[in-house]
């Protein structure tokens, strides 16, 4: 049982009704965006010396349609990456991977798709002493592609004791950090942002969980740890950045023990912008998330309890697995021309190739909240308008084994369009796929934290799709909708449930040539 403020859900119903978007309340905030205080897209400590990455990879040998789908169950005691495997991860799940000028300056293209492309999220590393990088808490920069150590030592001591003895923190050498900064992506979506975090660091963990695979680094997702001491290992001020996730990698000598002391260290950080706006409810429902002291952090572990069944009323059609999909591009070569599709082309995807991204996507998630692995936290729904071999209509997807019942029959491309927003992306798609939890469940079991971390299984289940389109060779976008109109739209199917996120795939209106491998 969770306890103290995460047990307070009254906290994250008030932050999830209050940042619902609507027709009325999109339309009464058409302020403009104040283009000169635009965020930098990168965390800089100009007092700190760059440790150069290795730019040369070692291959995955994974193709993306398949990896990570089988999660290495264990390793040689002692394995840990080499420095050119850290690389690798580091790159194509949060590195940049094309660049281009323009009038207004240089556009970055990061290997994760991200709201708006503002890249609110920051990597750290909490590493003992690996191949040629020395122990260390550092901060990741993709702008040069180099780490920034803040702190020399081993640090895992911290993490192991914030995360109550997680085993797979305790043995990892190398432990990935994802944060959190408000404003970077607030100067767009205002407190809507805490949803973002979970969307995008989810779609950044949906690489790099699929890469430590592909290299067998064995990863494990974390959301169950303290807070505080997390945030004052990497230095943060909590008004402005916070820790999200944790990622284990590899397996070594358990860590030492650390000093509980942690010293701040004040290190100089640029502003993002020349100022800084606050929203006092995201941060608000980030505080309502945080967990305090061990048995609290060692509550959050366990089952969520089994939803109800839902009685099958309509027209079932079955969906094979993703292994019966041929070969594929290599994982990095897709990561590489990824993108976020901007104009849908109204040509068909087949069945098949729907079937294997949702096979992609439903794939066991190494998560601490996902017990067993490969029970989820989001159900998915979609409205498929041209899907070959698969009649027009809304489905709900059933898992174990995977097939699509029919809900209604019909062309929704208008009504795809309306609850996107009203934008052409959702109603020119083959298939839009949404993600619907029921919050009632999850806050009961996890507290405030639930809401953290159905937000994240949503985002990698998005990432993943963008994976699985991309290497069949059609596109994807991730989009935000009408929060009730959607959970209207499903029901009585749905009812009960709340709207997540929303993932359009279909086939690009541009020319996507696969990058050279």
């Amino acid at each position: 049982m969770t306890r103290a403020i995460n047990a307070e859900i009254s906290a994250t119903w008030r932050y999830h009704e209050a940042t619902k978007h609507s027709y009325a309340s999109v339309r009464s905030h058409q302020g403009g965006l104040d283009w000169a205080n635009r965020p930098r897209p990168f965390k800089i400590y100009p007092a700190l010396d760059p440790f150069p990455l290795p730019r040369e990879f070692p291959a995955a040998d994974a193709e993306a349609l398949h990896s990570g789908q089988s999660i290495p169950s264990s390793l040689p005691q002692g394995e840990a990456p080499a420095l050119e495997q850290l690389a690798a991860l580091l790159h194509f799940s949060a590195g940049i991977t094309r660049r281009r000028i323009y009038a207004g300056g240089e556009l970055y293209f990061h290997a994760a798709a991200c709201t708006g492309a503002l890249y609110e999220i920051e990597l750290y590393l909490v590493a003992a002493q690996i191949d040629r990088l020395p122990a260390g808490v550092y901060h990741f920069s993709p702008a040069d592609f180099a780490l920034r150590r803040l702190r020399s030592g081993d640090w895992r001591g911290v993490l192991v004791a914030a995360a109550a003895a997680e085993p797979a923190v305790a043995r990892a050498p190398i432990s990935i950090i994802s944060t959190g900064t408000y404003w970077r992506n607030a100067w767009k979506y205002g407190a809507r942002t805490y949803r973002h975090f979970g969307w995008d660091n989810g779609t950044i963990l949906a690489n790099l969980l699929a890469m430590a695979a592909a290299h067998r680094l064995q990863p494990r997702l974390v959301l169950g740890f303290q807070d505080a001491p997390v945030n004052r290992l990497l230095d943060l001020d909590e008004g402005k950045e916070v820790a999200l996730s944790i990622v284990a990698l590899g397996d070594s000598d358990p860590a030492p023990e650390t000093d509980p002391e942690i010293p701040a260290l004040g290190l100089e950080v640029i502003p993002p912008s020349r100022r800084e706006v606050d929203f006092p409810a995201m941060r608000a429902m980030h505080a309502a998330t945080r967990l305090a002291g061990a048995a609290e952090v060692a509550s959050w572990r366990g089952a969520l309890p089994a939803a109800p069944q839902q009685e099958v009323a309509g027209a079932v059609v079955a969906l094979g697995p993703a292994q019966d999909a041929p070969a594929g591009p290599a994982l990095e070569a897709v990561i590489a021309r990824r993108g976020s599709t901007r104009r849908f082309a109204r040509k068909p995807i087949t069945l098949a190739e729907l079937a294997a991204s949702l096979d992609r996507a439903t794939g066991v998630i190494p998560a601490d909240f996902l017990d067993p692995p490969g029970a989820p936290l989001n159900d998915i729904y979609l409205i498929a308008n041209a899907v070959v071999g698969l009649e027009p209509g809304s489905y709900a997807l059933h898992r174990r084994p995977l097939r699509l019942e029919l809900l209604r029959r019909g062309s929704f491309r208008q009504e795809a369009r309306h609850l996107a927003l009203d934008q052409d992306l959702a109603g020119d798609a083959a298939a839009d796929v949404f993600f619907l939890a029921d919050l009632n469940r999850i806050l009961g079991r996890f507290g405030n934290r639930g809401y953290r971390a159905a937000q994240l299984e949503a985002g990698i289940l998005g990432g993943r799709l963008y994976l699985a389109a991309y290497a069949q060779q059609f596109g994807a976008t991730g989009l935000t909708f009408y929060d009730d109109e959607v959970v209207e739209f499903f029901s009585p199917h749905a009812a009960g449930r709340s709207a997540i996120f929303l993932i359009a795939l279909g086939r690009s209106a541009e020319r996507l040539p696969l990058a050279r491998e």
